[in-house]
């Protein structure tokens, strides 16, 4: 998969995604990763990208067209382009799933106040990762992006590591234990020690349900149903 991200801090973005699974998969070829800053396509000496809002207000607000000439050069016909916004659809794993089936993935990374409202009708899908206001749209890159690659076939070396993992089928996952039997005074559930594969199963799935109910009942409501991510193509003229 390729991913690029317009944003004025690429290394907001490049250094955590460096490390762990995310940063193998990029060393084994499974994800592309790339940036195009705005800053690279202005025209003035201070290479200007933002600017005072119109009707006033606290802060500033970036400028459409570096952002603009930034997604037209890096979009194609294949890419899927996302705005990161606070106003967005919430993400969550069911749509995980839909982007980790796309070839190229670009994301928009406001800053300061956000972005141009005109630079919106040029994304296929505004997301949010919560209802919480972050410095800029690189922390939800990342998670985003996290969330997207490990899902990629191969990026986990066991085929069924995603299969039974919180909120796949709309369920928190059962709690998991390992060594020693007898930790502090507790011990591990019974089940969990009989070898008995059905067994073990339905009381994950018990666990599973439990635990969703209690903490997250919203989950539980919705059940399993996901919506996949769609979006009318925008041309860049």
């Amino acid at each position: 998969m390729r991913v690029d991200a317009v944003t004025l801090f690429p290394g907001m973005i490049d250094a955590p995604l460096s490390e762990s699974i995310v940063g193998r998969a990029r060393e084994e070829g499974f994800l592309d990763l790339g940036f195009l800053n705005p800053r690279d396509f202005t025209e003035d000496r201070h290479r200007t990208v933002d600017d005072k809002p119109y009707g006033g207000g606290t802060g500033m607000v970036m400028m459409a067209e570096p952002v603009y000439r930034a997604l037209k050069k890096v979009r194609r016909k294949n890419s899927f382009v996302i705005l990161l916004t606070p106003k967005g659809r919430r993400f969550d794993q069911g749509l995980a799933l839909e982007l980790a089936k796309k070839k190229h993935l670009v994301f928009i990374c406001g800053h300061y106040e956000g972005i141009d409202e005109r630079v919106t009708p040029l994304a296929d899908l505004e997301l949010s990762i919560g209802d919480y206001v972050l410095t800029g749209g690189e922390p939800a890159a990342v998670a985003v992006i996290d969330a997207v690659t490990r899902l990629i076939p191969g990026v986990l070396k066991k085929d069924d590591a995603t299969v039974n993992e919180t909120f796949t089928g709309g369920l928190l996952e059962a709690p998991h234990y390992t060594r020693p039997g007898v930790w502090r005074g507790q011990k591990v559930p019974e089940p969990l020690l009989s070898g008995n594969h059905k067994l073990i199963a339905e009381w994950r799935r018990s666990r599973a349900e439990e635990l969703t109910g209690k903490t997250r009942p919203d989950l539980a409501a919705r059940g399993p149903e996901r919506k996949p991510a769609r979006g009318k193509k925008r041309i860049l003229k």
